[in-house]
């Protein structure tokens, strides 16, 4: 086995060229989001089923139109907001529903924005 001394090490963290963070941060963690949909957002909306609850069943939400879902009464809100559902408007939305389309029914914000990568993920790995 080599060893290096610690000087080597410690400069070879402060280069970057090893990580105390995983690589993807930035990135969800698929199976940490499927935990937080299942505390934060399954008593409103379903994921297994496409059923709608409460809210509207998330099968497939990523790509298709905010609002747009057959059979599924939207607010008027949501019915104009006129997107498609991407990682980035999802992100938007969750984290301040009401400030992305005003009147809403959805009024549940997820505030940490990693919670929010990782319910993110799930949704499009499920």
């Amino acid at each position: 086995m080599r060893l290096f001394p610690v000087a080597v090490l410690t400069g070879a963290l402060a280069a970057g060229l090893f990580s105390t963070t995983p690589a993807r941060a930035e990135e969800g963690d698929a199976a940490r989001g499927r935990t937080l949909f299942q505390r934060q957002c399954q008593a409103c909306h379903q994921l297994a089923q496409p059923r709608n609850g409460v809210g509207p069943h998330l099968q497939g939400v990523i790509g298709r139109s905010a609002g747009g879902l057959e059979g599924y009464n939207y607010s008027p809100a949501l019915k104009a907001l006129g997107q498609a559902w991407t990682p980035e408007t999802l992100d938007a939305y969750l984290a301040n529903p009401t400030g992305v389309a005003r009147g809403t029914r959805m009024v549940l914000r997820v505030t940490a924005e990693q919670d929010r990568r990782d319910i993110i993920a799930f949704l499009g790995n499920p």
